[in-house]
């Protein structure tokens, strides 16, 4: 395997961002500054039809697709989407079944090339995208996107990537690509098959000839998980391991050992989620520590315990170069600063099955008591479906969070829909993808970052991710 760190490996990676918060402008701005930006890879083909068809307002997703190389596709993406009059939208956005059409395959491999390319524009240094292996239909064709733009690492959590360097291979050698998908109701997974020779035609032996293999650096919580990665995969096929602790890191997160919640929420951890990080060091000599770590002290014991340095999320989420929404970047910052964010950790809410953490009680957003009673269920992006088998042996979708009646009528369990919300719309609205849904933002457990005067001097202060990145090297 070639060594995917050209250079001694940077001190902070950035962490994936819910959808479309770290993107390819932050990421940009953290490769030049020599450490590792991830783009937000989930959902990039909702983001990027959404901006087509607002017009595409900075010309940089149709710059990006004129060096596609197969134009076929692009033209092919653009006349389904792209909108020179915002005012009047020209179609509905497909989603994904185990069978996508052509269409939302061509627009899941342009979105994902089109915002690696933008993050890579301009400079040599590497980029990562991360994905959630949960949201495992739309993978095969993202990664191939990706790797057209020269993606250098694929980050995955929210599930074990085990199935990944297996895809990179199956690509880069122009096989068809399968990938397994379990269903509830079935022994078997469900297997998707994508032959990119059918799909690109023969010239596609020509062009992966010009792809290189991406590293993969999946993330994990428990030493368990980096032993199984340590079994199963040969060496080489993992360049480092984000280590992601449960009960601080935002975003989705694992069930404690125990699966047992604590009355506020918190994970009941006991022994079995108890990390020998020496082991860890053993196990994989880069690894990074996620979670509650974003100062300059976070990262100095980071290293005293073995790791190559930190990722991190909430600090560069709520800078002046996220993709967060504005608004509510600023009122993140002015509460943080006054130590009135309270982050939850909610074993319910999520769809995926997945606890996740939201910032409870967040005027306007989701979280916001009166906005969640008066929302309407709904599931209209269909990214985190369970596949089930119907009685007649064909694979249905159902979603937890969508209306109470569909998710029954599938077979669904009552009890599985209290307290759900829907993470598609919410995400989507608090990057501004589709701004008039509730919005929904997560964060890590410690923002005590907002008020280091190193960073922040008032409530209503702000700073940019550079500045963060030379706060947490400082």
């Amino acid at each position: 395997m070639e060594n995917y760190w050209v250079n001694p490996p940077p001190p902070v990676i950035g962490g994936g961002m819910g959808v479309n918060v770290s993107w390819y402008g932050l990421v940009k701005i953290l490769a030049r500054l020599g450490q590792l930006g991830t783009l937000s890879g989930v959902a990039l083909d909702r983001v990027v039809a959404y901006e087509l068809l607002s017009g595409d307002p900075t010309g940089d997703i149709r710059r990006a697709l004129e060096h596609f190389p197969d134009q076929r596709l692009v033209k092919e993406v653009l006349d389904a989407f792209f909108n020179e009059h915002p005012s009047k939208i020209k179609r509905h956005i497909p989603v994904f079944t185990v069978k996508p059409s052509h269409l939302l395959i061509s627009l899941t491999i342009c979105a994902n090339y089109a915002v690696v390319w933008l993050a890579k524009e301009g400079h040599d240094n590497p980029v990562s995208i991360n994905y959630l292996e949960k949201v495992s239909m739309p993978l095969m064709y993202g990664i191939l996107g990706a790797m057209l733009a020269g993606v250098d690492f694929v980050t995955m959590g929210a599930g074990l990537a085990l199935q990944i360097p297996k895809l990179f291979e199956d690509i880069l050698a122009g096989r068809t690509a399968t990938y397994h998908i379990p269903v509830i109701g079935r022994k078997e997974k469900y297997v998707m098959e994508f032959d990119p020779i059918k799909f690109f035609g023969p010239e596609f032996h020509i062009l992966r000839k010009t792809l290189k293999r991406p590293g993969l650096i999946p993330i994990i919580s428990s030493l368990l998980g980096a032993k199984i990665f340590k079994a199963k995969l040969p060496p080489g096929n993992v360049q480092a391991i984000v280590y992601e602790d449960l009960e601080t890191a935002g975003g989705h997160g694992p069930f404690p050992r125990g699966r047992q919640f604590k009355s506020n929420g918190e994970p009941l951890c006991d022994a079995r989620d108890e990390t020998n990080f020496e082991e860890l060091s053993d196990l994989f000599e880069i690894w990074y520590y996620a979670g509650g770590v974003a100062s300059p002290q976070g990262l100095a014991w980071a290293r005293a315990l073995g790791a190559t340095g930190i990722q991190v999320g909430s600090i560069l989420a709520v800078s002046n170069d996220s993709k967060m929404d504005e608004k509510l970047k600023r009122l993140v910052r002015y509460l943080g600063y006054l130590g009135l964010i309270e982050v939850y950790n909610d074993p319910y809410f999520s769809s995926t099955g997945y606890p996740f953490k939201k910032v409870k009680n967040l005027k306007g957003t989701i979280t916001d008591e009166q906005v969640y009673l008066a929302r309407k269920r709904i599931c209209n992006h269909k990214c985190l479906v369970n596949l089930f088998e119907k009685p007649n042996g064909t694979i249905g979708y159902r979603c937890s969070a969508e209306p109470i009646k569909a998710y029954l009528s599938k077979g669904g369990a009552l009890g599985d829909t209290i307290n759900r919300g829907c993470l598609c719309e919410g995400l989507l609205s608090t990057c501004g993808a589709d701004p008039t849904k509730p919005s929904l933002v997560t964060l890590g457990k410690n923002v005590d970052f907002l008020r280091d005067p190193a960073l922040m001097e008032n409530p209503y202060d702000s700073y940019s991710a550079e500045q963060a990145i030379n706060y947490l090297l400082s």
